[in-house]
């Protein structure tokens, strides 16, 4: 069983350890993060930016603790938008030892509670690299439908791949 939370100060040394040592699993997967993300200091202000952000309503980063009380992934709420929309777009990512566990499709299915109930949204888009079909795996069980696939649109490992587009809406 997993729980969500949103990052704090307290998280600092967990949240450090588990992108440092993932780093390179990840960016096989999705666009390295700035250097300065990983000097000291970087994950603390990651922090801070991720609080301010949920304070503003804009994003809402979340850390996904299993049983143990291990860090084994991060979800995320980005591009929140109100208005005419109440939308977002959802990420996630998870330690590479702990792939293949379900806590990836259990992370997504707790923010998604998050979304449509708390923040009372309507819609949750997701893209997933052509190819990455464990990602897309999640988002189906998780009662998303492919909406569209882009040719070329996103850049990684200096060549550009094919993304497929998925969408889920509220009760």
């Amino acid at each position: 069983m997993l729980s969500l939370s949103a990052p704090t100060a307290e998280d600092e040394q967990d949240l450090g350890q588990f992108e440092f040592t993932n780093r390179a699993f990840f960016e096989s997967h999705i666009n390295a993060r700035a250097t300065s993300f990983y000097e000291p200091g970087g994950i603390a202000k990651a922090i801070a930016v991720a609080q301010a952000e949920a304070a503003e309503g804009s994003a809402y980063q979340f850390l996904a603790r299993n049983g143990s009380g291990h860090l084994v992934a991060r979800v995320n709420l980005t591009r929140v938008r109100g208005d005419h929309f109440h939308s977002a777009e959802l990420g996630y990512r998870v330690a590479q030892d702990h792939g293949g566990k379900g806590y990836a499709t259990e992370a997504v299915r707790l923010a998604l509670d998050y979304a449509f109930v708390r923040l009372r949204l309507h819609r949750v888009e997701a893209a997933v690299r052509v190819g990455n079909e464990a990602s897309a795996k999640v988002l189906l069980r998780n009662g998303f439908v492919q909406f569209g696939h882009s040719s070329q649109s996103f850049w990684l490992s200096g060549q550009w791949h094919d993304v497929l587009h998925f969408e889920r809406h509220g009760a």
